[in-house]
C-alpha cells in the first residue's frame, strides 16, 4: 500500500503522508480490452474533463474533476446497473444531448437510466429530481411520471 507504513503492531497503520497530499478514493472501470477507447470517448462528452494517460492495461482520466480509472481486465467481471454514473443536468437541452449521446451504441433503460456502448450503466437526470422526488406533495406525481419514461422529459415530471 503506497503511503503506509505498519508500526510494531500489526494492526497499527501510521500514514506517511497528509491525507491533503493524497487523491481521495476513486472508481475503477473493468473493461474486457475497451478502456482507452471509453476513457477518450467518456472526455469528449464532458467539459472540464482530461485523459491523464494510459498504456494497453489501464486509462486514468477526469470528468469534471473527479478521477477514474478505466482498467483492461478481461472477461472474467462486468460492468452492470448496480454501479452507474450519474449526470444531473440543467434542462431539457442537457437531457437530450447527454441521452442521445451516451445511448448510441447502448441501451436505453427505464426512468433516465441507459448504459452505454461500453456497458457502463448511466442516470440522466435533471437537478430539479431530487427536489421533487424528496417534497412530500410533488413526489407521488413525479414518481408516477417518471415511471413511464425511459429518458426523462422534464415537463412531464410536472403534470398530473
Amino acid at each position: 500500500m503506497s503511503g503506509l507504513t505498519v508500526s510494531g503492531n500489526p494492526y497499527t497503520v501510521k500514514k506517511k503522508h497528509s491525507s491533503a497530499a493524497m487523491n481521495g478514493p476513486y472508481t475503477c472501470l473493468w473493461y474486457n480490452n475497451e478502456a482507452q477507447q471509453a476513457a477518450e470517448f467518456y472526455c469528449s462528452l464532458f467539459e472540464h474533463s482530461e485523459h491523464l494517460g494510459g498504456n494497453g492495461f489501464m486509462a486514468l482520466f477526469r470528468l469534471n474533476g473527479q478521477q477514474y480509472m478505466a482498467m483492461n481486465g478481461g472477461p472474467t467481471y462486468h460492468l452492470n446497473p448496480a454501479v452507474s454514473l450519474v449526470v444531473e443536468c440543467a434542462n431539457q437541452q442537457e437531457i437530450d444531448h447527454y441521452w442521445a449521446t451516451l445511448s448510441e451504441g447502448g441501451n436505453p433503460g427505464r426512468c433516465g437510466w441507459l448504459t452505454d456502448k461500453f456497458g457502463l450503466s448511466w442516470q440522466i437526470i435533471p437537478s430539479v429530481l431530487g427536489r421533487l422526488m424528496t417534497n412530500p406533495k410533488t413526489a407521488p406525481r413525479t414518481q408516477k411520471a417518471l415511471m413511464r419514461m425511459t429518458k426523462i422529459e422534464i415537463d412531464d415530471l410536472y403534470k398530473d
